[in-house]
Formats: structure tokens, sequence, C-alpha cells
């Protein structure tokens, strides 16, 4: 993840690099990185929730130039959370950090919080351009830095790791890869950049070895590589520093070229860490333990820069990005076809931490910090994708419980026969009933039940179990009968503007699935779990168009759990939003692949051209003097949290719904923009197209029509639990302490205020309506 001081230091040095005309290669793109430069470095909105479309035309624009030139891109993006835990305090402390810009944003002050389903929109606009792709199981620097190496071709990023990897085709920084501006006339188009190679560097420091430049990396600061201690060894490096081959002044140099000019003065690493060990064992006074703990870690270290002959995300590219060989680390306890998921990205990294590390760090946005985070609105989703992901080992865990239980059974009653002749036996001599004792008394309902001794003391099988709950999960829920261990997952989340750690319970869902067999339970009853979970019933969904019905479900799911409870204008603007961009994808006939960064330009119908004139020119315009609506914002933002929880339950569960076009489906600045003009009383069909343009107020209302049954159907299933789902399905549950009712302040007559707020609604269309 950096170096710290590399990037500025070798930027700002004009002659460790080349200048190129870039064209007819292959280029391995660090997918982090381009998503987050293309965002943060256009000037796309941040505040309002994002523009999606406009990040979509943008990374459409990039790629047609890239074809432009004949460059084949190929995008590595970063996967889990490294199992290791060593980067586990620099990622809290990053996302600490974006929590309190996301805070600086909302009250109008600078701050750079990337929008939550920006990666989404990436992944789905490089499947459509046919982009090869490929998610690594975890951080992807290492295997960025092997393909490209393999195949002798550069690298764009703008991670300074890379000034440290040795790569032949060297490495191109974002900062000095001039593509929006297409240079050369065709068919020699080219982008000009900047090419760096670390052969270039160490010829500047007197041809100083390079594979030296790993120990610098550490000793310079890595933000995970760095052990405790190298701060008090650099400062005996400034004061003993030989004189190398270095340039510069010692009073102007930067930490990176301090340890530069040091290193240049050893053969090899082997003499230079002789040397670090022998500094540190005069520090502290003739040696000890620690002098080669420190050499040990710095060697550790400079081992994240070795790079392996051959890559194995080759294999995956060969099959083009898609049917190719599987990355190793992808599969795990997934079955292939969710493995591939994986692979491809459709699949967050969340789900790779949950079963990995039992662990998720979840985005922070821009919203109201005193309120609860807009993530608790979609815990229930979240805990049923936790449920689905851990449930396979509970049911292992369950078998195997029971083959233990069903030996142990039959040893118990082995003995109890034993006993019990023994006992009719002894009772005999002493005049005693056969079932008279402490053994009538366990008859009698006493607490001695199964798995106990007579006593009450638990047995050892007993004692077994608890164990194995306690530590699975830290907690334990007793059934009939049975005990069932809880599995929770460990969620970082905001509370104000703190970062704090929350035990949340993995609940699968009431129809029993397995991931090992996900791919053999049909369609229909993928579905209805996925439909059971967020409180929609499939007939309400019909008169929507297919692309469009899981954002219509979350949106009903989001009624019912956002809290505060939206209000009228806030959905209107977000539907008419959702027509907007319908609208703007097939007026047009967009078609996947097609540049899109002009799309207002191009000729369009009657309807399409109204629709630009009468609901573009609403949008929040970057500059404005009027300050953000944060109510809105923190009621999109749960939105969101509901949208990218669903659509990681929907690919979870093989795509039972299709994925909506996200780049069209949700506009920060219009929807914000629609919900000022709305909130003044103006009807929301006014804001759409004339009697020219009937297909937009019919899919408007089917949209409205669709999410206010979805939350009326859910509420009448909460009132009359005897009509839904049967005991254990964990509905009954999610609708209470498991969703809302955890994070939303324990307000009392939910149900009754649900019903009240959607016959207002209703009443309040008819009257717009007529």
């Amino acid at each position: 993840m950096g170096v710290q001081g590399l990037t500025s230091y070798v930027e700002g040095n004009r002659h460790f690099f080349q200048d190129v005309k870039f064209r007819d290669s292959r280029l391995v793109i660090d997918g982090c990185s381009l998503y987050f430069r293309l965002y943060f470095n256009h000037g796309l909105d941040q505040q309002h929730g994002g523009d999606y479309d406009a990040f979509s035309s943008l990374l459409s624009q990039f790629l047609s130039t890239l074809a432009a030139c004949h460059i084949q891109p190929y995008v590595v993006l970063d996967g889990g959370m490294d199992p290791s835990d060593k980067k586990f305090s620099t990622l809290r402390q990053r996302l600490q950090s974006r929590i309190k810009e996301a805070e600086s944003l909302c009250r109008g002050r600078h701050g750079s919080v990337l929008p939550l389903l920006t990666r989404d929109v990436f992944v789905q606009v490089l499947a459509q351009r046919g982009v090869p792709l490929v998610q690594c199981p975890a951080e992807a620097d290492g295997e960025i830095a092997c393909l490209a190496r393999q195949w002798g071709c550069p690298v764009l990023s703008n991670d300074s790791d890379f000034y440290i990897f040795n790569l032949p085709g060297g490495y191109l920084p974002f900062r000095f890869f001039q593509w929006t501006t297409l240079s050369g006339r065709d068919p020699h188009h080219h982008i000009s950049a900047r090419r760096y190679n670390t052969s270039t560097l160490c010829r500047l420091y007197g041809g100083m070895n390079r594979e030296l430049l790993p120990l610098c990396a550490v000793l310079a600061g890595n933000d995970y590589h760095s052990p405790k201690g190298t701060d008090s060894l650099l400062a005996l490096l400034n004061a003993s520093r030989p004189g190398g081959g270095g340039r510069g002044n010692g009073a102007a140099q930067s930490r990176v070229e301090r340890v530069l000019l040091w290193l240049s003065s050893f053969r090899d690493p082997g003499e230079a860490l002789r040397e670090v060990s022998s500094l540190v064992g005069e520090e502290r006074g003739g040696g000890g333990e620690a002098v080669p703990s420190l050499s040990a870690q710095l060697r550790a270290g400079m081992r994240e820069y070795d790079v392996a002959p051959q890559s194995s995300l080759a294999g995956w590219f060969s099959g083009g990005g898609d049917g190719g060989q599987l990355p190793p680390g992808q599969l795990g306890p997934l079955p292939e076809e969710l493995s591939r998921a994986v692979a491809r990205a459709l699949l967050p990294p969340l789900v790779l931490d949950v079963l990995v590390m039992r662990r998720t760090l979840l985005i922070p946005q821009v919203e109201n910090s005193r309120l609860a985070s807009g993530h608790c609105s979609a815990r229930a989703i979240r805990q049923a994708v936790y449920g689905l992901l851990l449930g396979g080992e509970r049911a292992q865990e369950k078998e195997e419980g029971d083959r233990r239980d069903g030996g142990r059974a039959q040893e118990e009653e082995e003995a109890r026969g034993g006993w019990r002749r023994g006992r009719r036996t002894s009772s005999a001599r002493a005049g005693e009933a056969p079932g008279g004792g402490r053994r009538g008394a366990r008859g009698h309902g006493g607490h001695q039940g199964r798995g106990h001794d007579d006593d009450g003391r638990s047995s050892p099988a007993q004692q077994d179990q608890t164990a194995g709950q306690v530590s699975a999960g830290g907690g334990r829920a007793v059934g009939a009968g049975e005990a069932q261990t809880v599995r929770c997952v460990e969620e970082y989340d905001r509370l104000d503007l703190q970062l704090k750690r929350n035990q949340v319970e993995a609940r699968p869902p009431g129809t029993p699935l397995r991931l090992d067999t996900l791919g053999q339970a049909p369609l229909a009853v993928r579905l209805g779990v996925l439909l059971d979970i967020l409180g929609v019933k499939e007939a309400v969904l019909a008169p929507i168009p297919p692309h469009l019905q899981l954002a219509a479900a979350v949106t009903g799911f989001w009624l019912r759990e956002a809290s505060p409870r939206p209000s009228q204008p806030q959905l209107q603007a977000l539907l008419l939003g959702m027509v907007y961009g319908d609208l703007s994808l097939s007026s047009c006939n967009t078609r996947p692949g097609a540049d899109q960064h002009n799309v207002p330009q191009r000729k369009c119908g009657p309807e399409r051209t109204l629709q630009w004139s009468g609901l573009d020119r609403l949008r929040v315009r970057p500059g404005e003097r009027r300050g953000l609506d944060v109510g809105v914002a923190h009621c999109l933002s749960q939105w969101q949290a509901c949208l990218w929880s669903a659509l990681c339950l929907n690919q979870l569960l093989l795509t039972p719904l299709p994925a909506p076009q996200l780049s069209w489906l949700f506009s920060g600045s219009l929807v914000h923009g629609l919900y000022r003009s709305l909130k003044g009383g103006g009807p929301a069909d006014s804001l759409l197209p004339g009697p020219s343009g009937p297909l937009s107020g019919q899919l408007y209302r089917s949209l409205l029509d669709a999410v206010r049954n979805c939350s009326s159907n859910r509420t009448q299933q909460q009132q009359h639990p005897a009509s839904a789902q049967p005991p254990g399905s964990g509905r009954k549950r999610r609708g209470g302490g498991g969703g809302r009712g955890r994070g939303g302040g324990g307000r009392g007559g939910g149900d009754e205020q649900l019903n009240n707020r959607f016959e207002l609604l209703m009443s309040e269309e008819e009257e717009e309506e007529a």
C-alpha cells in the first residue's frame, strides 16, 4: 500500500523517468488505483452520494482511448484482507480517517470519500466492454508485478510499491499518463507518458545493486512491513552514513534519499543487513535477542517484493478472464460457480473477508454522523449473507456432531443397560423399587436432561459442545433438545465519528441452502430465498422490467428499515432518478461497450430531449452556495447500503434476479435536485415528459406501486405472524432485534406508523394524479 515519501521523492526528480509514446502493447492495470484516480481527479460528485453515470462515461472514455492506441488492458483488483493481520491496524486507521473526511464533506469542507457503489459500477463497465479482469484473494501488488514481469509489459498504477518491484517493462505512474489527450494521427495514436525503471534509479546512485531497493522500502517506512526500531536505526544511519554515490545536501535530503545514499555503498542486501545488526547492537550495548529479531523482520519485509517467475493470473487471462484457470487461493470453501464470481469481482471483498477472517470493514458514506450509520438499515441483508457463507460450516459441524452424539449415545445406552442390571440386583437386595431414587426424579422433568450426569454437572459431551460454541461465535442458543452454535461476524462501522467493532449474528435463510450444493437448487428456490429476505412477493415485481426488479425490491426494504423513515418527496425523487436513468439507457439505444461520455449531445427521440431539458437541469451543480441537505444525504446513504448488500446477496444466490445497470440507476446530484423541486409540493408527474412520452409516466407509476406493495405486504406479515414464514425462518427476528430494532432508537408502534405513512402516501399520490 505504499512507501512513505517515495512517490513524492521519485516523481519530483525528472531524471528518473523516460518519456514514451505508449501504444501497441499489453498493459497491466492496478484496478483500485484506476477507479480511485478517475473518480477523485475529475471533479465527480462525492457529497451527494456519487454520480455513477458520469463515472461510467469517464471510464468508457478511458477505455476507448486505450483501444484507439491498440493498448490491451488487463485489470487486477485487490481482494480481501491479508490473513496474517499485519496490515489490519493500518486498515483501521485509514477507515477512521475516511469517517472524518465524510464528516468534513457533510459540512461543506474538503474531503475525499469514494461513493459506495463506485467499485461495482467499475466492474460492470469493464464487463460490458469485454476488458479482462480478475480479483485477487488479497492484496494484488505482488500478483500485478509478477504478471507484468512475465509478459514484459508495463504496470499502470499510483502505488509507490511499483517503484521498488523490478519490472522489465517498467512502471507508468498515473500522474504522467496523459490519456485525456490522444496524440498522433490515426492509425498511429499514442498516449504520452513517463516510464520508470529501477535500473535508472540505481544507475543514478552509483550503480547500486537493485536487490537493495526492497530494503530501502522497509527502512524508509512501508505502511505494513517496517518493524519497530527503524526510526532509531535511521538516526544512526544519518549519523554514520558513508559517502555514497548519491546526490544532494544532507540538510535538504528526504528520508528516502538518506536511506538510498546509505545503501548505495553496499554490494548486496546481506552486507547491508550485517551493518544494520552491527549498528543496532552498538546502540543497545552489545546486542541481545532484539538484534536478530529486527534483522529477521527486515528480511521478511523484503520478501514482500519478491516476484515469482510465473504468474498465477496468466492462466486465468488466457481463457479470456472468464473461462480460464482459476487463480490459486480463490476456491477455498466456495463451489466453482461462486469462486468464478469472486475472481470476476462480481462478489465483493466482503465475501472473502467473512470466509477467511470472520470480519468485514464497512465503507463510510457522507451522512448525518449524529445518527446511526447508514449500513445499520441493511444489517438484516448482511446477516443473511453471513448465514449463507458460514452455514456450510455449521451444517458440516452438525453432521460431525450428530455422528459423535450417535456413537456416545450407543456407548451411554450400553453403559446404562449394565448399570440398570446392577441397580436392579442391588435394589432387590435392599428392598427398593427399581424406579426409585434420583433416577425417578430425572423422569419428572428435572434439570438433568440429555448430556448431563445425575448430579447435574455437565457430562464431557456437553462440556465439549459448550466449549465449541463459545470459541466459534462468542455466544450460544439452545434449541429444543440440542444446543446450536451462534456464529458472528466482526463488523467495523461508524458510531458517531468513531470506528466501532460490532458482533453481528449470521442468520441463514429459512429455506436451508448450502454453498457447496447451491448450484443444484432450482431458480425458484433461490429466488424465493432472496425475496423472503427482502420481504417481497414475486407477483408484486411482475409489472417491473426485469433489470429494475431488484432495485424496486431493495427500495421497498429500505422504506421499512430506514431510520428516520423516508419522506414521500425523497421516495419520489429516488424513483424519478431511476426512470431518468432507464430512459437515458434505452432511448439512445445505448449498447454494452458504447462510449457514453457525450450522451447529452446524441440525437435522441422527443421524450429523451424533454427528459434532458426537464430533469437534467435540476441537478445540483458544483459550487452552488446552497449547503448540503444532510437529511436527504443520510436517507440516500441508507438506500445505497441496502442496495450494496442486496447485490452481494443476489450474486451469492447465483443471480435469481438480473443485476441492475448501476451506471444509470442512481445519480446523487440529480436525486438531490429532484428532491428540492418536489419538497415544494409540486406533483411528481409534472417533472416527467408530457403526452409525447407516456412510457416514462407508466414506468414511474409501476415502480411506485411495486415499492408500496413491497412495504405493505411485509407490514401485513409482521402484523399477522401466522401467515408469515414458519418458526425458525429468521424473518420475525430480523424484523425485530436483527435489523432496525437494534440501531433505530427503539421506536414503538412501528407497524402502525408504517401503515399510516403508506395511507398518506397513497392518498397524496391519488390527489396529485386527479
